[in-house]
């Protein structure tokens, strides 16, 4: 049996938390995507099928930060534009990762802006 990629393990980890979330208009789903270099994240109503807000460390511009600390102003300025857009709760997809490290730093960032999860 031939050992699985880290994208195919990832991807069926992401596949298995999905089938329990689901986004809405009234409490949307924070989607997480972590690259080598950046992370992204962005609030989704899979009822309409729209993205509703987007932050990623590609728009915060801070290239000599260190990652976990880009991935709190990407959770800061997302939590912030979220609370300009009315959304004050959201659900959690950690898209496949561990609550750890980057994506943890994210979480806590947006959950200091005001967003519950």
């Amino acid at each position: 049996m031939a050992k699985k990629s880290r994208l195919e393990s990832r991807t069926r980890r992401h596949s298995r938390v999905r089938e329990k979330i689901r986004g809405s208009a009234a409490r949307p789903r924070l989607a997480v995507f972590r690259s080598i270099e950046h992370i992204y994240a962005q609030l989704i109503d899979d009822d309409a099928g729209r993205t509703l807000v987007t932050a990623s460390s590609v728009q915060a511009k801070d290239g000599k930060a260190k990652r976990s600390e880009q991935a709190k102003v990407v959770g800061a300025m997302l939590g912030e534009k979220a609370k300009a857009k009315g959304i004050g709760e959201v659900v959690f997809d950690r898209g496949g990762y561990r609550y750890h490290g980057r994506v943890k730093a994210l979480g806590d960032a947006a959950r200091g802006a005001g967003l519950r999860f």
